[in-house]
């Protein structure tokens, strides 16, 4: 018997799901708000969650990232009564199991339900929580996404492509994934196709027979041949020339390769994890990176959040780097005063966890014996940027302040119409959100005098969006 949660503002629409899943001998829940659909989801060990997007307090697709995040996510099925292919992508993207529209029959519903609940089965059976992820740090949702598929990558021999920006731990999500594989006991080869020219590149990867080319003095192994049964790490793949890319599409494809000089072939079983800081579909479009190569290193994709978008992390990220420098040092471990980490989450870390682990590692050094690190340890030109990001942020420019000042519908909404809301302890931001929104819509149903043409044209809603709207805030015309 399995466990289902429903999340849908519409009470009929939750009565005809309960009435089919206990049918079909499930349990089942049902929340008709988000914030209400979450506690629940959270408290429950859920195996299909059924979400609506359009709902009282918010978007369902909000949620996505904190439901991904639990310990043992369940299958989300989405739920609309609007068609709507930028929520499908964004739905896709964020790892739902499938996205139907309301009205969806009964046997399409149970059908996605019990393709749903086979794959959950199959995958708990996995015991995905047995990886080793030493090193790897983070308890954002962002960044549990990326784990759920670094689990699907190390149990499958598939290729795969990291992306991110510079310093987000793309060799560490590489490597990971190979002590975490089935390859874990032979080689993994690193090659760093922006540090090599073309020739060099060639020669390296696949070796070179003595005489090959001037300074070619003896046969060389090359990297290719040493992943044999291994993994063959490609960094920055998106420096590759576009000239060799062809030959190592072969390469890929047939796991055979010619060492430079020599007329026999060779092969290597190799499994290919390759990364990049570039977009290589923006690349593709240019011309400079080959279609069909992206195709094949993209069987599996983990893209990897910048720090600035898990600012949660950092604090983690800190307290694991400074012990493993204590003992990397013969130091004793070292407390944290209460202003260390609230220094570091004010920066936005554009070089992300490298530049983290640079910082902590300058201001472990600088803190010597002492047995607590306060923000005085943290270097002195890291400090002034700091420093100068919070005055920029606290000084307004005098002519901005004029403008909102002379602006009458600024002013009104920020001290007339939501002056009881900041006179006391503000609420959420979705609940903020809400309340905007209708104060919104009973503004223009009074400046238009209930004329719907005008309202329609005033606020670009469609006719459908704004009965919608009024019905979800209670209001009428």
């Amino acid at each position: 018997m399995a466990r289902i949660l429903i999340i849908d503002d519409d009470h009929e629409v939750c009565e005809t799901m309960e009435s089919l899943i206990t049918r079909l001998t499930h349990e089942c829940a049902a929340a008709h708000t988000l914030d209400q659909g979450l506690r629940l989801a959270r408290a429950g060990e859920f195996d299909v969650i059924f979400l609506d997007v359009r709902l009282p307090d918010g978007n369902g697709l909000d949620i996505l990232p904190d439901i991904m995040a639990l310990p043992d996510p369940p299958e989300v099925i989405i739920l609309t009564g609007k068609g709507d292919p930028d929520g499908a992508e964004l739905a896709i993207r964020g790892g739902v199991w499938d996205y139907l529209l309301k009205p969806s029959s009964v046997r399409e519903i149970s059908l996605t339900l019990g393709r749903a609940l086979k794959y959950h089965d199959e995958k708990t059976d996995r015991k995905e929580g047995t990886l080793d992820l030493a090193g790897v740090v983070g308890e954002s949702p962002s960044i549990k996404a990326s784990f759920n598929l670094l689990s699907q990558a190390a149990r499958s021999d598939s290729n795969v492509l990291i992306t991110g920006q510079t310093g987000t731990g793309k060799e560490l999500f590489a490597s990971t994934i190979h002590e975490n594989s089935k390859r874990k006991s032979r080689n993994f080869v690193v090659v760093d196709c922006a540090g090599l020219t073309e020739t060099l590149l060639e020669s390296t990867l696949y070796g070179h027979r003595k005489g090959a080319f001037t300074g070619a003095q003896a046969d060389r192994i090359g990297l290719v041949k040493l992943a044999d049964g291994g993994t063959l790490f490609l960094d920055e793949v998106g420096e590759m020339p576009l000239s060799m890319q062809k030959a190592f599409l072969r390469v890929l494809q047939e796991r055979t390769f010619r060492p430079v000089g020599d007329t026999r072939e060779q092969t290597s079983n190799f499994r290919l994890v390759a990364a990049t800081n570039r977009d290589l579909d923006e690349m593709v479009r240019n011309g400079e990176f080959r279609q069909d190569l992206l195709f094949r290193l993209k069987t599996m994709h983990i893209h990897l959040p910048p720090l600035m978008e898990r600012p949660e992390d950092i604090r983690a990220l800190a307290v694991f780097r400074v012990r493993q420098l204590c003992k990397q040092y013969g130091m004793a471990p070292k407390a944290f005063g209460s202003d260390f980490h609230a220094a570091l989450g004010t920066y936005d870390w554009p070089g992300n966890v490298r530049e983290l682990f640079s910082v902590l590692e300058r201001a472990v050094v600088a803190s010597g014996d002492e047995k607590t690190l306060y923000a005085m340890h943290l270097p002195r030109e890291f400090r002034i940027r700091i420093a100068k990001a919070q005055i920029a942020r606290m000084t307004a420019p005098e002519t901005e302040i004029l403008e909102k000042l002379d602006s009458e519908p600024v002013r009104k909404i920020g001290q007339d119409i939501f002056e009881d809301i900041f006179e006391q302890e503000l609420p959420t931001l979705r609940e903020f959100k809400a309340t905007a929104e209708k104060v919104y819509l009973s503004e223009l149903v009074r400046q238009c005098d209930g004329d719907l043409p005008r309202i329609l044209e005033a606020s670009k809603l469609s006719r459908s969006h704004f009965y919608s709207l009024l019905k979800k805030y209670g209001l009428s015309l």
